[in-house]
């Protein structure tokens, strides 16, 4: 396993406070701000204060241990303190030959490898999938590649909302356009059907139907009495519930799959119905829930709140579990089932409020004591007028047009720009498709997660800028490079650096293992989206100024197209990671 370069030049740092009797975590480098230095320690300044001296005085005292190590080139002090270190080109150079040679590109495992539970679905079934879902599905995909590639086990979960009130309510609606289904008398018989009679249009269009009719009194109330006979074993009404819930994954699966989106697990809501009443009676029995005005609460409001913290509640007054209940039960489940170590809810900072209390009631009724719980919040994704995205009609966008509108603005901007002349009708379809799942999920990745962010579809898809077609552009542009020069016979050699750009590019190759492990500890992928866009941007300065095939210099052609493969394995990588599928050619 290679060592990544920061720990090794941390290691002679850490030595070098160690050798004056301070600790060693003040060998702490980071990348310098300065283009003229690679690598800067601040740990002068903290040690300075324990030694009683300046910390002018104390970077000087460790630059003369320093400035005779091979791996660094020059290292100097400025004021008031600082170590600036240059890494020796050499080492620079044996990196980078050494980390195009191993498959995971210098990044290590993780030390402590962990076994995780993330929840990134929470999609409703029987409903049109909408732009809601996207950066959930988006960030959540990432979020698992990130920890597998690092070590841990993965184990993901779409956590369907697939029980409760508002299929109660759409029983009932199906009920009154085919009241001859079978599903609704005495003695059903499940082979009536020999395949589903429910199809995904019908239930888009008949669940705002059931929703809006449930508006009154009576009629919500007749659900509510279905909801009930459901979950207390209705052959019929369950029947009829596995055929809506079917049809819904069969639907989400297909709009997935262009999006690379996967779940381990197709668990939901009614995965834990039959341990909610033992769960409710234990909380009961240990007085850890308790009834106020006919409900049953869990109090998690403590003397350190700021502001008002509202109980947990399980079961209302009318005796519907809440999805508090429901999602303490998944917790338990999850327990029994994985012991993981921690469990991450991919989940809008809306629900924030919601996360706090599940958790803390989830302590308190001890079904996680040693489970981490983490609410991986994200921002909203934002119309040009700020507020929630929308249709022009002011409703809420499909998942499914929004992903053809992107195609479509994808395949404009491919004939603009006058790519692919040489490349088929089908291949171009699906180039445009790539394209535009990379737009897509790069201008989402790149946000913060914690942000808002306005979906401009013509900034994301252009070829030009931080966005995720430019980075295909160029990757497939290296895969090019590299095919013309395997026809003219000329193969990769070992890089050597004898120019700026060259060390650029090197720089930011070691820099990958660190940013993935911010990006991990962050649970925040945008870290990775910013390095892959310096480094595509590294590259491009580099082959406006190094012309490879035109070389005349062999050796020097031979190190230069090693480098374009470097670049081009460290972008698959990150892209990879974040979801994105590079195309052969464009």
């Amino acid at each position: 396993m290679i060592q990544p370069l920061a720990d090794k030049i941390e290691q002679h740092l850490q030595k070098a406070f160690q050798s004056l009797g301070l600790e060693t975590t003040l060998g702490r480098v980071v990348p310098s701000g300065q283009a003229e230095y690679h690598y800067q320690c601040n740990g002068a300044f903290k040690g300075a204060k324990i030694k009683g001296c300046s910390p002018l005085v104390l970077a000087n005292e460790l630059q003369q241990q320093l400035s005779s190590l091979q791996t660094f080139a020059d290292v100097s002090v400025s004021v008031p303190g600082f170590i600036n270190i240059i890494v020796h080109d050499a080492c620079l150079a044996e990196y980078g030959n050494r980390i195009f040679e191993d498959q995971r590109l210098g990044v290590p495992l993780n030390e402590l490898q962990q076994k995780i539970v993330i929840d990134f679905g929470g999609i409703n079934i029987a409903k049109a999938m909408h732009v809601g879902h996207l950066r959930s599905s988006i960030i959540g995909e990432s979020l698992q590649r990130i920890a597998r590639f690092l070590g841990d086990e993965v184990i993901s979960d779409i956590h369907l909302g697939d029980w409760g009130l508002p299929i109660g309510m759409l029983i009932e609606e199906f009920k009154l356009l085919y009241p001859d289904w079978p599903y609704f008398k005495e003695g059903f018989d499940e082979d009536t059907f020999e395949s589903s009679p429910v199809t995904i249009e019908q239930l888009e269009i008949l669940y705002p139907q059931a929703a809006e009719r449930c508006k009154e009194a009576g009629a919500r109330e007749k659900a509510r009495k279905t909801t009930t006979d459901l979950q207390s074993g209705h052959r019929g009404y369950q029947a009829l519930w596995q055929r809506f819930r079917q049809v819904s994954i069969e639907d989400i699966k297909r709009q997935f799959e262009p999006l690379d989106v996967h779940f381990d697990l197709w668990l939901g809501e009614s995965s834990v119905n039959d341990i909610l009443p033992a769960l409710l009676k234990k909380f009961k029995d240990q007085q850890i829930s308790q009834e106020s005005d006919g409900a049953t609460i869990i109090e998690v409001a403590t003397e350190d709140d700021k502001k008002p913290m509202p109980p947990l509640i399980l079961k209302t007054s009318d005796g519907s579990i809440t999805y508090g209940m429901t999602d303490i039960a998944t917790i338990a489940q999850r327990y029994e089932m994985f012991n993981p170590q921690c469990i991450l809810y991919v989940v809008d900072n809306r629900q924030s409020l919601h996360f706090e209390q599940v958790f803390r009631a989830a302590k308190k009724a001890k079904v996680a004591e040693d489970i981490s719980l983490e609410h991986i919040a994200f921002g909203t994704l934002n119309g040009a007028d700020g507020k929630p995205f929308k249709t022009r009609s002011g409703g809420v966008m499909k998942l499914q047009d929004l992903l053809e509108s992107a195609v479509a603005k994808a395949q404009e901007r491919i004939e603009e720009a006058d790519l692919g002349a040489d490349i088929s009708a089908q291949e171009r379809e699906e180039i445009a498709k790539e394209v535009a799942i990379s737009a897509i999920k790069f201008s989402d990745l790149m946000i913060p997660r914690m942000s808002d962010y306005i979906f401009d579809l013509d900034k994301f898809v252009s070829f030009q800028g931080k966005t995720g077609p430019y980075l295909l552009y160029t990757a497939v542009r290296i895969k090019s490079l590299l095919a013309k020069a395997k026809e003219q016979g000329l193969t990769p050699g070992s890089i050597t650096i004898e120019a700026d750009k060259q060390r650029d590019i090197i720089l930011n190759v070691v820099q990958l293992s660190r940013m993935l492990k911010v990006s991990y500890e962050e649970r925040a992928p945008h870290h990775l989206c910013e390095h892959a866009y310096a480094l595509a941007q590294k590259f491009s300065t580099f082959y406006q100024t190094c012309p490879i095939l035109s070389n005349k210099d062999l050796k020097q052609a031979t190190s230069w197209l090693a480098l374009a493969n470097l670049t081009l394995v460290c972008l698959e990588r990150i892209l990879s990671l974040l979801g994105i599928k590079i195309p052969e050619k464009m």
